[in-house]
């Protein structure tokens, strides 16, 4: 089995849940008392935040490649970075790291083209709905992606950064997330990313009609699966 190595801290709240999932997941498939080897690199959030606030995504690049280097040199396998919005670092991290890195947006894509759509409704951080990095690597999946407006993508955005990161969870919050999602199915979405992966831990799908997919849960069984796979890359 391959040791997983996990970029977490983005934020604490998901990343508990990336490791349960991921021990749940290696051992339905293994049985007995059969876990995998998992080395964390948690962050410090507010070091990213205070990068994103002065628009550096150098600071941020940084602080990822060396959590990454760092748990490459005590023996990951492969690395998975615990948060969508860390992808923007992908394809220059890729290049930079010397094992493969399961990227959380094909983990998704997998699952969309499973259930047979072809356009979503993307939520998460400021940086996934409004940067490329996200849309461009589903758009290789033939998947189009459409965001909320302006207004709606910076409410969520502070919740996500003043509630959810922080394990606060307001029925309010909940509430103002589904009209927001059920606006993007009036536009023709037929199914709705999770695309942060504490939104999982405040919306579900007995919330929502359409299909909504869990970056949370799709990437850290797509981790649990590539570490107990003969898959290289």
């Amino acid at each position: 089995m391959k040791k997983i190595g996990l970029v977490g801290g983005t934020g604490w709240v998901s990343s508990q849940e990336y490791y349960k999932i991921i021990n749940e997941t290696v051992n339905k498939k293994q049985g007995g008392l059969t876990f995998p080897e998992i080395i964390l690199y948690s962050v410090n959030y507010g070091d990213i935040y205070a990068c994103n606030q002065q628009n550096d995504r150098e600071g941020v690049y940084s602080i990822v490649k060396k959590a990454s280097e760092t748990v490459c040199n005590v023996g990951a396998n492969f690395i998975a970075l615990c948060a969508n919005t860390l992808h923007f670092t992908y394809e220059q991290l890729q290049t930079e790291i010397d094992v493969p890195i399961l990227h959380i947006a094909d983990a998704t894509a997998a699952a969309i083209k499973a259930r047979g759509i072809s356009k979503v409704g993307l939520l998460g951080t400021r940086e996934t709905m409004e940067l490329d990095f996200y849309k461009t690597r589903l758009a290789k999946h033939n998947i189009e992606v459409i965001v909320p407006e302006k207004p709606e993508r910076n409410f969520i955005h502070s919740s996500i950064m003043n509630e959810l990161l922080k394990e606060i969870f307001l029925p309010e919050t909940k509430t103002s997330f589904l009209a927001i999602m059920n606006k993007l199915a009036e536009k023709g979405a037929e199914g709705i990313i999770l695309g942060c992966t504490e939104i999982p831990l405040l919306i579900s799908q007995v919330d929502f009609e359409q299909p909504l997919f869990s970056t949370l849960e799709l990437h850290a069984k797509a981790i649990a699966e590539f570490a107990t796979s003969d898959e290289n890359r």
